[in-house]
Order: C-alpha cells, then sequence, then structure tokens
C-alpha cells in the first residue's frame, strides 16, 4: 500500500511538474521601464516583430499603419508616469499618470499623452481624444539593424522608443 502511495504521489508531482514547465511567458509580457533618477516611469506590453513588417502604409501588410493612432505597445494602452511637472517636447505637462498614444509616420510621429487611464488598445481613442493633454511630432530616425522588441526607454531628459526600423525620442525636462 505504501509502494502504492509513494508511485501516484511521485506521477502527481511529475504531472505538476510538466505542467509548470508548459506555462509559456506571455507573447506581450508587461515591461516597467524607469528613468536613472525615478522620475518617469513607463508601464507597457512589450510585442515582438516575428518576422513581420511593423509600420508602413494604409492598404499594406503592415502591422501598424501610417497615420492611425496606435496605443505603442500591446494589450493595456502605455501608460507613463511623471513625479514631477514636466515640459513634454515644450508642453508642460503636470506630475501624474497619463496613457500614451502616438500616430506614427514615415518621417515624424506625434506623440499623445491623455489623462483617460485604463484603456485597451486605441480602440476607443476617438471618443476619448478630448482629454488629450499634450500632442507632439517627433522626428523618425531609422534603425541600422531592426529591433526585435518593442522597447520604451524612458532616460532623465528624455523617453525614446523604438521597434522594428524606427526610434523617435521625445524631450522631458522638468518645469520649473
Amino acid at each position: 500500500m505504501k509502494k502504492l502511495l509513494f508511485v501516484f504521489a511521485l506521477l502527481f508531482s511529475m504531472t505538476s511538474l510538466v505542467q509548470a514547465q508548459d506555462k509559456k511567458a506571455p507573447a506581450s509580457p508587461k515591461i516597467t521601464a524607469e528613468s536613472p533618477d525615478k522620475s518617469i516611469k513607463v508601464i507597457y506590453g512589450q510585442p515582438s516583430k516575428k518576422g513581420r513588417v511593423i509600420f508602413g502604409p494604409e492598404g499594406s501588410s503592415s502591422l501598424e499603419k501610417y497615420g492611425k493612432v496606435w496605443r505603442t505597445g500591446a494589450n493595456e494602452a502605455t501608460e507613463v508616469t511623471f513625479k514631477n511637472d514636466v515640459m513634454f517636447g515644450g508642453k508642460m505637462v503636470k506630475a501624474g499618470t497619463y496613457t500614451l498614444f502616438t500616430i506614427p509616420g514615415e518621417k515624424e510621429w506625434s506623440v499623445i499623452l491623455n489623462s483617460t487611464l485604463g484603456q485597451w488598445g486605441a480602440y476607443d481613442y476617438d471618443k476619448i481624444k478630448g482629454t488629450d493633454v499634450a500632442t507632439i511630432k517627433v522626428p523618425v530616425s531609422m534603425a541600422k539593424t531592426p529591433i526585435e522588441k518593442l522597447t520604451i526607454t524612458p532616460a532623465n531628459s528624455s523617453i525614446a522608443i523604438a521597434w522594428d526600423n524606427m526610434t523617435i525620442s521625445v524631450p522631458v525636462t522638468k518645469h520649473g
């Protein structure tokens, strides 16, 4: 009887171990990135390129179309928190947490901060665009080699967004 119980216990533990190993990391993990001085925090879903064309014109097979609002990540819309009042690309923004949207373009992107939190994607952006806090335009830099995973990097005086063959940087300076 003890041997039978031992065998069942062994089988059960092996099954649990195999099931635990089967659980994969999410396709687009949630990333939290902070500036070195902890004054800027960004939380976003990090999608991967996976051989896809990421940015392109309407009618192309690209994932994100030029001129269309993008949640700037995967799943929930990206959120940016500023510990202090800042100048975001030259526009005054109060300390707080904002949803970050972008409108990718071939040569420049529009970067939007919106005060409505808890958005899933950018599907309802048209309903909340009246709560935009700042919209700025920044030039695109082309990456020499494709960047596999969307990467949003807050520095002490900027927020960089890089994916596929495009990189942008938004200047962020303390106000006052």
